[in-house]
């Protein structure tokens, strides 16, 4: 069961420092991050000029990392599909991918899969947004890492309003991963309810 939120606030807090704050998450030194500070100021870095386009992970099926056998961290799979965590844990409640297991992009899905993936995104969302403390599941998907399709799935604990939107994934990289054993029971109930539909859960 995922932490409710204040057992999630004390210990978040008593992990950062004295004044309750923690270091900048990476994504301050991305070359895409679009802020900087001046004179003590928040303000937006230059717009950068148009540049050539480069080459995706896994362009065109060559050296997909998503390709290989043994995909780590896999809780859920079909023969067409599978539902993964990150290897690096964060620190919010779950943070889930979904996959095709053929080197598919998103507009290169035809009509069945894509009623799949529909299914799926729904199946996705209605199982973490069931765990006790779980108040939102957000789905995006962005495809500029890599040209395998991978949509994220971001739970958000009951409570904790600093989560909300599109920066839980900077929280993610910036608090302390929750208990192990809370982390693996909420995969495992994810995994149980793809499960009931079909394909396999690899986690128990």
């Amino acid at each position: 069961m995922a932490e409710p939120a204040d057992e999630l606030h004390a210990r978040v807090r008593a992990a950062a420092g004295e004044d309750g704050r923690f270091p900048a998450p990476p994504v301050t030194g991305w070359e895409t991050f679009p802020w900087d500070v001046v004179d003590g100021e928040l303000v937006t870095k230059p717009f950068p000029p148009p540049a050539e386009e480069r080459p995706r992970l896994g362009e065109g099926g060559v050296d997909c990392f998503l390709c290989e056998d043994d995909v780590p961290g896999v809780i859920w799979t079909d023969d067409r599909w599978r539902v993964k965590h990150l290897a690096e844990r964060g620190g919010l409640p779950l943070l889930l991918m979904l996959e095709p297991v053929a080197h598919l992009d998103l507009p290169d899905l035809d009509e069945e899969m894509a009623a799949e993936l529909g299914r799926l995104t729904v199946r996705v969302a209605r199982a973490v947004e069931a765990l006790p403390n779980i108040v939102r599941c957000h789905v995006h998907r962005w495809g500029d890492g890599a040209a395998h399709l991978h949509v994220w799935f971001v739970a958000r604990t009951e409570g904790l309003l600093a989560l909300r939107g599109t920066f839980s994934l900077e929280w993610h990289d910036i608090l302390p991963p929750g208990p192990d054993d809370v982390w693996r029971a909420d995969l495992a109930a994810v995994a149980s309810s793809l499960a009931e539909h079909g394909g396999r859960a690899l986690v128990e």
